[in-house]
């Protein structure tokens, strides 16, 4: 199985309680073991991982990097500004996938710019919590494309958009705005 770190950024620990009308009502544990689950079943060894320090994230990029191992990113609010997080993900030479919450588009002006976005494979944004869902499902798709070395076009991911929404009340739809 290919292992996969989930790196979420400042704040995102306190999901459940924090701004629930723009980030859900689902908390970051609950998120860990939806993730870890979801891996499961793209054949993906998922670890989830949240700080609230820079130095942290930073080192985990460095792993990453060393490691070369697919990322899946949510540095939330170090999005807009931190040019030594922008750096780490730029030396990721694996897969890297940009998640927001929210649609930062959306949002206030200073929200609008991400310095990460310049490195990374993709950014999935808006679409709540299942935006990592999505992450996941390309990342697994472009390992299974590298491991039988297909054209990544021909490749699609291991669940349906019905399979990765689930049915009824989902914990991961995206919050009303």
């Amino acid at each position: 199985m290919t292992r996969v770190l989930v790196l979420n950024g400042p704040n995102l620990g306190r999901l459940g309680r924090r701004q629930p009308e723009i980030y859900g009502s689902l908390t970051h544990a609950g998120l860990r073991e939806h993730l870890v689950g979801t891996g499961e079943g793209l054949g993906l060894d998922v670890e989830v991982r949240q700080t609230d320090s820079e130095a942290e994230m930073i080192n985990w990029l460095h792993e990453a990097a060393d490691e070369q191992l697919p990322v899946v990113i949510n540095p939330a609010a170090w999005s807009h500004y931190s040019i030594a997080i922008a750096d780490a993900v730029a030396q990721v030479e694996a897969p890297v996938v940009e998640v927001h919450l929210s649609n930062i588009a959306a949002r206030e002006e200073f929200r609008h710019h991400s310095v990460i976005s310049a490195y990374v494979t993709g950014t999935i944004t808006g679409l709540g919590a299942s935006g990592y869902d999505y992450a996941l499902a390309h990342i697994s798709a472009l390992m299974e494309s590298e491991e039988t070395r297909t054209d990544p076009a021909q490749i699609t991911p291991g669940l349906t958009q019905a399979e990765l929404m689930g049915r009824g009340d989902n914990p991961l739809a995206t919050p009303e705005r």
